[in-house]
């Protein structure tokens, strides 16, 4: 009889369990067969995912920390030679300097480190990830809201909300669903290289809290009059709060304060 795993709560671990949802979950990720020369698997598991993605890479790397799960992910897919199973922390990997993409069943506890990592990876071109459902909402604004992560990135990335996945699909089944975050690197930034620093540093003090009020914390680094025309030109009011502020209202704030 072939030995069970029971999934590790120190590892934030909630097994895939429905195969529907795994094919979809590739087919979103890939939409082609063979279509990604380079795709990284963050938190393999057993393979139910890694299964799907196989025949839609040139190359696959499936990445598993828990040292218990990497013999079972080697014999499944031993003759898959697309496949390579990395047993180890996806955080520690270096990135590729080729173009490639990330896939993967994100445990909750550690989203927040894998996104940063894929953010921070030049050659990455897409990212599509299984993560708790508020986390999804939160950073795509399907709240209506935007988060500091989101709008820090947008000119370089854009969020998109792309499927949600009931909690009873997953093994154990987590106390709350699931969404499906793609992150994709825009082709062309909407911003040009040397202003992406002066950008970073608008949203970070936009969000700072300083002063009380977004309106407020803009006015500590430019004139009174120039943010009060700048939110004009952006269409804002100056009692907006900051997290209603959609990324596209951020770019024309920079516009006008960065002329």
């Amino acid at each position: 009889m072939a030995r069970t795993h029971p999934p590790s709560r120190a590892l934030s671990q909630n097994f895939l369990a429905d195969r529907a949802t795994a094919e979809h979950l590739a087919r979103l990720a890939v939409p082609r067969e063979h279509e990604a020369p380079l795709l990284l698997e963050v938190g393999a598991g057993k393979g139910a995912l890694t299964e799907w993605l196989a025949p839609r890479c040139r190359e696959l790397r499936a990445y598993e920390i828990d040292r218990r799960l990497i013999p079972v992910l080697r014999d499944r897919f031993a003759k898959t030679p697309q496949v390579t199973v990395v047993g180890g922390d996806f955080l520690a990997a270096k990135p590729p300097r080729t173009p490639f993409s990330v896939a993967g069943n994100v445990p909750f506890s550690r989203t927040s480190a894998i996104v940063d990592w894929c953010l921070r990876a030049p050659a990455l071109t897409e990212a599509t990830l299984l993560t708790q459902l508020e986390y999804a909402r939160k950073r795509t604004g399907d709240y209506g809201s935007w988060t500091l992560v989101t709008v820090r990135s947008w000119p370089r990335h854009e969020w998109r909300l792309v499927g949600r996945v009931g909690r009873g699909r997953f093994r154990p089944a987590p106390r709350v669903d699931a969404g499906i975050v793609r992150i994709e690197r825009r082709r062309t930034p909407l911003l040009a290289p040397a202003a992406h620093e002066r950008w970073r540093h608008l949203v970070e003090l936009g969000f700072s809290g300083v002063g009380g009020s977004l309106h407020a914390s803009l006015r500590r680094a430019h004139p009174g009059r120039r943010v009060d025309a700048a939110f004009r030109a952006a269409g804002l009011d100056p009692g907006v709060l900051v997290g209603e502020v959609a990324p596209e209202r951020w770019l024309a704030l920079h516009e006008a304060l960065d002329a």
